[in-house]
């Protein structure tokens, strides 16, 4: 079975997800409220930005009139003889707005949604959640070069495009980004993540690939109450102090020179091998090497836990919705200044995070797991229902397809 979404709860699940309320708070926060009346207010400034990432393929004058024509006049409030702007003047409220309202928006919003009954959201207990990044690539002017960078390339040569670095933090059960960080191309992944951890806490498993591994990314999620279970690059070597029952074994992990100055001291941890068969070559085998901090065999054997670091590890799917499914475009980013990339891409995760609430509210009344339900249908959903809102009728609406 897949559940039926008529147009009435569509439109409800994303005012749900991004209430007018918190809207009007984030505002508030930041101190964006306008001085004076104008036909482009804050508030549906906000909501345009969110919305650009639902239309990616449309101007930004048919996605500010889709807005006024399908929601609530709650959500989009403007007056009954209101009209469509010029382009220029849509560009100027985009910038009087800034990033700031939608840097606190976000994270005044999102948070991990999956309860004890998601289906595939936790393991024996723990959330699931995941850590990693992606580079997008925003359009070539001066400005956005300067502040983000472009990547290295040939001596007389430069890359097409400037780059702009995101770290994200998905729960892995509902593919929710529940906390994001920016940064300039140069500025290293390990170093934001480091401060991503910033929303890890007990009760969670924080799962990283090989190339965020550090004792570092070791020694602040212990700190934080947090399991974890990271990959291991070829060349980090661990001495097998101890072998377990199940085929793992304890080890240590041990500080820099810099960080065992400060005190710092080696960390116990758990090591499984394994072997897999290689995806294209069903011959060769690849060896995977994991470090974990949950050392009860028992409740945690190494076959679990090599089989849920494989089924789990779908961040690159998460990645792929913001940058194909949600934007379509090979230069992801329409601005032209840094500071309205910014504002942009916390219009994505707004977008996306309210696709992947009406998600997780359609699949737990259907009693699916979340992950079941496809994205891109979901997304067809919205962009067919909300422009044309007063014209569908309710059996126009296709089902959820199953992925």
């Amino acid at each position: 079975m897949s559940p039926m979404i008529q147009s009435e709860e569509l439109l409800k699940a994303i005012e749900t997800a991004i209430p007018a309320t918190a809207v009007e708070q984030a505002i508030a926060t930041t101190e964006a409220n306008e001085e004076r009346n104008r036909s482009l207010p804050t508030h549906l400034v906000v909501c345009l930005v969110i919305a650009m990432s639902l239309w990616s393929r449309d101007s930004m004058r048919d996605v500010l009139k889709n807005l006024v024509d399908g929601l609530s006049v709650a959500w989009v409030k403007v007056g009954k003889y209101w009209r469509v702007p010029c382009k220029s003047a849509i560009t100027q409220a985009r910038q009087r707005l800034g990033a700031r309202v939608m840097s606190q928006l976000f994270h005044q919003l999102v948070k991990p949604m999956a309860t004890a009954e998601t289906l595939g959201a936790f393991l024996n207990g723990l959330r699931i959640v995941v850590i990693d990044g992606s580079c997008f690539d925003v359009p070539d002017s001066e400005e956005n070069a300067r502040v983000f960078g472009r990547p290295s390339s040939r001596p007389g040569t430069m890359a097409a495009f400037p780059k702009v670095r995101l770290v994200i933090l998905v729960e892995a059960g509902t593919h929710i980004i529940f906390d994001a960080l920016m940064c300039p191309y140069r500025m290293g992944e390990r170093v934001r993540a480091l401060k991503l951890l910033r929303s890890v806490q007990s009760g969670m498993l924080l799962m990283w690939d090989r190339g965020l591994h550090s004792y570092a990314m070791v020694h602040k999620t212990v700190s934080k109450g947090c399991d974890y279970l990271g990959r291991i690059p070829v060349n980090v070597k661990f001495l097998a102090e101890k072998p377990l029952e199940d085929g793992s074994y304890l080890s240590w992990i041990n500080p820099s020179g810099k960080l065992r100055s400060k005190g710092c001291q080696p960390i116990l941890v758990r090591v499984i091998e394994y072997t897999i068969e290689h995806p294209e070559n069903p011959t060769e085998q690849l060896t995977y090497r994991l470090i974990t901090s949950l050392l009860d065999i028992q409740k945690f054997p190494a076959e679990l836990l090599a089989k849920e670091y494989h089924q789990r590890w779908e961040v690159e799917n998460t990645i792929d919705e913001l940058k194909i499914h949600l934007l379509g475009r090979k230069t992801h980013v329409r601005s032209q200044k840094p500071r309205e990339v910014v504002q942009e891409i916390y219009g994505w995760l707004l977008g996306h995070w309210s696709v992947r609430v009406l998600m997780f509210q359609a699949a737990t009344t259907a009693g699916l797991p979340p992950l079941r339900l496809s994205f891109t249908g979901t997304l067809r959903v919205i962009r067919r229902a909300i422009p044309k809102f007063q014209d569908l009728q309710p059996e126009e609406f296709p089902f959820f397809s199953i992925g």
